[in-house]
């Protein structure tokens, strides 16, 4: 069972809500805590039906479950939840109540959330950068409009793999068809092809690649499993130095990239050299600077500016504090006094004042004794070496600081698996069934650890067998 494996361990709970596929609210629970083996863990809970979503109620729930399973609320130090406003609310939010019961349960906002947000704003801040994802959702509606455009696409696209693999080349591939039953759907055809084959498409459409794909190892990093905040942060750090490198250094490469693609595919390209009128105003520059100022550099400086905002973990003393304990190149962060502020601010009561005196000796110790032995890249290693060396016993307040560090979550992902582990499930078919008996089954199946090969057919079996039994008891 999970609560046994928690103990009177300090945790972090990992919440998210969404409706299933009858319309009913369910709230996904995950605690991720530090197990006794020093591996980090995040492992579902429960999954709760609640009719009421505000932040009380929710409150109310989660209670209930975690002194139902005997754990305690004052074990929280982190909360992780969206963005909504009944989940991180300052005042009224579920964070803002656990705070009162848990002054020490500090919320993290989904770091996958953050940059997604990140990338939506810095869409909204280039107004050429919108207009191409309008004309992508309207590309997106009109192939999925028809059943004959579909098979007509996947066709096209076969035919130009083939030819690619025959020459080595890209070819133009073929046009859609235009089955469209009236003249208005047909012009609406013509407008789409009319944009997308036009050079501002072809280099927004690049742009937006390069930055997603400098953005993506970051983005599969927040949503790997029991993923330590130490390593998110300078995953972020990493990928902001990528993006300012990219806007500084990469612009006459990533024009040759979109010249040679406009070739390839036949889109006619612009003349640079000639001059562009900005806006209404009378300011006159030639079409590449606008290209090269206008929408390559202010499509990066937003991303960075967002990022900054978003991830400004300097500005969050608990994470900057964090820091210090990471020990890559030779310990350059690591800082003894820094780290018992860390204790003494943000745990007070985890922390007694002989215990952060016999920290501090700790840590002396510890920085020459680590430095020497131990071979490790990440915090949640250090902890596991710590334990299997038996060291634990030796360093037993920074064990204990380790742990409450390591509880700050990245992301929330977790959730949204144990509701894609819902779906199989609760599939419209099988929505006849009572939900509370379906939701304890589905329970009861990955609390036994099962919830990475979902078997549906043994879940119906333990719901008609659990059903069998409350019938019977009745």
């Amino acid at each position: 069972m999970v609560s046994e494996e928690v103990g009177d361990k300090y945790f972090c709970i990992l919440v998210d809500e969404a409706r299933d596929i009858s319309k009913r609210e369910q709230m996904a629970i995950i605690l991720r805590f530090v197990n006794n083996h020093g591996i980090l863990t995040e492992r579902f809970f429960s999954i709760k039906s609640v009719s009421d979503t505000t932040s009380m109620n929710l409150k109310n729930e989660i209670s209930n479950v975690l002194v139902h399973h005997d754990l305690h609320v004052k074990k929280i130090r982190v909360q992780g939840y969206d963005g909504a406003s009944n989940m991180r609310g300052a005042w009224n939010g579920l964070q803002a109540l656990f705070l009162k019961d848990c002054p020490y349960a500090y919320y993290v906002h989904c770091f996958a959330h953050r940059l997604q947000l990140t990338l939506v704003s810095a869409a909204k801040g280039v107004n050429v950068i919108w207009k191409l994802f309008s004309h992508l959702d309207n590309i997106v509606n009109i192939v999925i409009s028809s059943t004959k455009r579909i098979p007509e696409l996947h066709i096209a696209q076969r035919n130009e793999i083939e030819y690619m693999l025959s020459i080595g080349e890209c070819d133009s591939g073929s046009v859609l068809g235009d089955h469209s039953p009236n003249g208005r759907a047909k012009a609406e055809v013509r407008e789409i092809y009319r944009n997308m084959a036009s050079f501002e498409f072809v280099f927004i459409l690049n742009l937006m690649h390069k930055i997603i794909r400098t953005s993506y190892t970051l983005c599969q990093i927040f949503q790997r499993k029991s993923q330590d905040i130490l390593t998110a942060i300078t995953f972020v750090t990493t990928t902001k130095t990528c993006l300012q490198e990219f806007r500084e250094c990469g612009w006459n490469e990533f024009l040759q990239e979109v010249k040679v693609f406009c070739s390839r595919n036949e889109i006619d390209m612009l003349d640079l050299d000639c001059l562009y009128k900005i806006g209404r105003s009378c300011r006159q520059t030639t079409i590449e600077h606008h290209y090269h100022i206008d929408v390559f550099n202010a499509a990066i400086y937003f991303i960075l500016m967002e990022l900054n905002t978003r991830f400004n973990e300097p500005s969050v003393e608990l994470l900057s504090l964090s820091t210090t304990l990471d020990h890559k190149n030779s310990f350059d962060s690591f800082n003894i006094d820094d780290i018992c502020k860390l204790a003494t601010k943000f745990y007070p009561g985890d922390f007694i004042d002989q215990e952060i005196v016999a920290l501090e000796y700790e840590l002396i110790y510890y920085k020459l004794d680590v430095m020497q032995n131990l071979k490790v890249s990440i915090l949640v290693e250090l902890c596991q070496q710590l334990i299997e060396n038996g060291q634990s016993n030796v360093y037993v307040m920074l064990i204990r600081l380790i742990h409450l560090v390591l509880t700050l979550h990245v992301s929330t992902t977790t959730t949204e698996r144990a509701f894609s582990a819902m779906k199989h499930v609760k599939t419209a078919l099988r929505n006849k069934m009572e939900d509370d008996f379906l939701v304890d089954c589905l329970t009861l199946y990955i609390e036994r650890g099962l919830a990475k090969h979902i078997d549906v057919n043994s879940i119906i079996d333990e719901f008609y067998a659990l059903k069998s039994r409350m019938t019977q008891f009745r």
